[in-house]
């Protein structure tokens, strides 16, 4: 068991979101209990997720995407004020992280994807240093095909891809979740393919005019890794203990 504040300063100190100009605030969103036993971890704050937290005993959830958005509407209705009164009435720690939990080198979604899909991380890139550049550990893919076989089998779930090019695929960048605008960044870090959540219209026509394949392979497909990863290590540090609960989503 530790302080919500012990918990809290260790999550500050390893996201430093102070670093990050954000859409959202990063850290404890919503107070609850002053001593944590327990904390759950996922991707979103939904009220599938939070329940299942309450359910799982949690005296703390850690997630990427929390409740409170820059230009949401701020009164307390529908969807908002179902997920509040369960975070309140549980008294339950909201913590949220959103680009610092994409960013971070080790434990981060970026990190954490690269690891799980076998790539090496040669070069960071973009806006805020996000994307990641790289090469797989095992050899060049033969074809965008090939790579793409590759994701939906360590993801478990169909990709989109727009090929761009038959060469072999050796020099791959990715971004985790909507991450459609780090494309030309991409191109011009001179990968082969880069790997993202979504894909918006404009994507499809850079890829096929400037010869780099695009996939877009889940928003919340490719961000499922970062959370559970950073809420094990507080865990382990403090001794208290971890579960991540994933809600299914398809988008």
């Amino acid at each position: 068991m530790i302080e919500r504040q012990a918990l809290a300063d260790s999550l500050d100190s390893l996201l430093q979101p102070e670093r990050f100009k954000d859409y959202c605030p990063n850290g404890l969103q919503v107070e609850g209990c002053t001593h944590v036993r327990k904390v759950v971890s996922g991707v979103t704050a939904s009220l599938a997720f939070l329940q299942a937290a309450v359910d799982a005993q949690a005296d703390a959830v850690l997630v990427h995407h929390g409740l409170f958005w820059r230009g949401h509407d701020g009164r307390v209705t529908g969807w908002m004020r179902q997920r509040l009164a369960l975070v309140l009435s549980s008294n339950l720690n909201l913590f949220a992280y959103h680009l610092p939990l994409d960013a971070h080198p080790e434990l981060g979604n970026n990190a954490q994807l690269g690891k799980h899909l076998g790539f090496d991380v040669l070069q960071r890139f973009g806006e805020q240093m996000l994307g990641f550049a790289g090469q797989p550990n095992a050899g060049a893919f033969a074809d965008s095909a090939a790579l793409a076989q590759h994701l939906q089998k360590r993801l478990d779930r169909s990709v989109t891809m727009v090929i761009g090019h038959d060469r072999p695929v050796q020099r791959i960048a990715w971004c985790t979740g909507g991450a459609q605008g780090y494309f030309e960044d991409a191109i011009r870090a001179g990968c082969d393919a880069f790997i993202t959540g979504e894909i918006s219209e404009p994507q499809a026509h850079y890829a096929r005019e400037c010869g780099v394949t695009y996939i877009a392979c889940g928003h919340h497909a490719s961000e499922r890794y970062g959370a559970p990863a950073v809420a094990q290590c507080v865990a382990d540090q403090f001794g208290i203990d971890h579960q991540f609960i994933d809600i299914d989503n398809p988008a």
